[in-house]
């Protein structure tokens, strides 16, 4: 019995003494990896250790720069500044916008925004270390919000450049960059999302989403993940303060890699294009078009005489893939067809009326007069059609240009549209000219009339080929 005791005696002294050992050698923490270690700040367990984030600090900052840009304008002309403005006691004012840059070459090549140096007369670029030179611009893209300067210097520390298409949602990354003057400032965060597009910042969008905060001056700086390779340019914000609330942008490295080669190149960047207006597949338009599980994007409309229409392409065919890559969005398949090279032939999967195939087309390039047409609002009114709450007129000559659409165009156009109606309610507007229903031609009102007649009988949706300035796209057309 008294061994008993002893025994458990010792093994209580024994506990007591793991437990003092443990938690004063050791304090607060956690075990990983077989080994006891700190918690990180946050208490996010599978951070990178803060030394990590340190080192990755001291690479990339000196390649990281700060960019003043002048604008010199009379009084009269009232040219906005950027970011800061100054106004000089003369008769001209002067104004200045502070930005980010990257050093992307020892031979002293910076790529930064497009909107950070718009217009200006004067760049000046200003490194970690103090030095201040005099920037030339080589060439700038807005369709993607970039641009690349040179100033006359060598050796400097150029940055390492990442895969944004490996990238993953929720790993960790860094932004440097000079937010409201405060140099070489460094947040964390995440990449929130990948591919953003349609957020109306540039023509071409393919963006990385990420909460690492950024903020008016930021614009041109790295974003940098947890191995120091810079996977983006940060461009812009989503904000209605102007400050930081959360959700910032950056134009993916890939992407820029492919504008800043052929800006040094050539000082401009050439698009391909194959002459086609698309619009996203949803589930109701797929069941439309033949199709059972939405895939790809669907055509609107081709140009006559264009490379696409040249390989047989036609309005109402749905591409699937371009050049053997999926293609999932408009924005996805609008990027692809822009970094391929003008002259080269691609593969376009098609499907077709429940028939998928394979079509060969030459890609062409981009036209420089590919504006879109101003439009003016219509002033005459028409009696109400038999669509509730539609109200429709015959396509004259004279309506025709005042919409500026090619002489010839044929179909029926919207004169009104009541609140809460199904043309309404599905984003039918005054001034769109219905060209088809239910993928058959309107040529007049007559027409028009006759063939919805002749769907109110068992339709609960139509199909309707609409012309919105002179662009076209599929609407599907709900009933009450």
């Amino acid at each position: 019995m008294k061994k008993a005791i002893y025994a458990a005696g010792l093994l209580f002294a024994g506990f007591l003494l793991g437990w003092f050992v443990f938690s004063f050698v050791a304090g607060p923490g956690f075990i990983r990896g077989g080994r006891i270690g700190t918690a990180p700040a946050g208490g996010i367990s599978q951070a990178k250790e803060s030394g990590d984030f340190v080192r990755i600090v001291k690479a990339v900052s000196p390649s990281v720069v700060n960019i003043s840009s002048q604008r010199v304008a009379s009084e009269s002309v009232g040219e906005p500044g950027g970011d800061s403005n100054t106004s000089s006691g003369s008769g001209d004012r002067s104004g200045q916008s502070l930005g980010s840059g990257v050093i992307v070459s020892p031979e002293g090549y910076i790529i930064t925004n497009d909107h950070v140096i718009e217009g200006a007369d004067h760049i000046t670029v200003t490194l970690l270390d103090n030095r201040s030179y005099e920037a030339k611009v080589i060439g700038t893209d807005p369709k993607t919000d970039l641009a690349l300067l040179k100033i006359d210097a060598s050796g400097l520390p150029a940055v390492k450049w990442g895969d944004s298409d490996s990238l993953q949602v929720g790993q960790f990354v860094l932004a440097i960059g000079n937010p409201f003057s405060l140099s070489h400032t460094v947040t964390m965060g995440i990449i929130s999302a990948v591919g953003r597009a349609n957020v109306g910042i540039a023509d071409y969008e393919d963006f990385i989403q990420t909460d690492a905060a950024i903020n008016p001056g930021n614009s041109g700086g790295p974003l940098v993940d947890e191995d120091g390779d810079v996977i983006g340019i940060n461009t812009a914000i989503f904000s209605r303060s102007g400050s930081f609330q959360g959700i910032g942008f950056a134009v993916p490295s890939n992407m820029v890699l492919d504008i800043m080669g052929q800006l040094k190149a050539r000082g401009k960047v050439i698009r391909g294009w194959v002459g086609i207006t698309m619009q996203e597949l949803t589930p109701e338009l797929a069941e439309k078009f033949g199709m059972v599980m939405p895939r790809g994007v669907l055509v609107s409309d081709v140009a006559r005489g264009g490379p696409a229409w040249r390989a047989g392409l036609r309005r109402g065919d749905i591409i699937d893939r371009f050049g053997g890559r999926p293609v999932p969005s408009p924005a996805v398949l609008k990027n692809l067809v822009a970094e391929t090279s003008p002259g080269r032939r691609v593969s376009i999967g098609v499907f077709r009326r429940r028939h998928e195939f394979r079509l060969s087309a030459k890609v062409a390039e981009l036209p420089a007069d590919l504006s879109a047409r101003v439009f003016t609002p219509m002033r005459r009114e028409a009696p109400m059609s038999v669509f509730s709450g539609l109200g429709v007129m015959d396509l004259t000559r004279d309506i025709s240009l005042q919409l500026g659409l090619p002489e010839g165009e044929k179909g029926v156009v919207v004169a009104n549209v009541d609140d809460g109606s199904p043309a309404g309610e599905n984003g039918i507007r005054r001034g769109d000219v219905i060209e088809e229903i239910e993928r058959r031609p309107v040529r007049s009102l007559a027409e028009f009339n006759a063939m919805v007649s002749r769907l109110y009988a068992g339709e609960k949706s139509v199909i309707l080929l609409v012309n919105r300035d002179g662009k076209r796209s599929y609407v599907l057309l709900r009933r009450n």
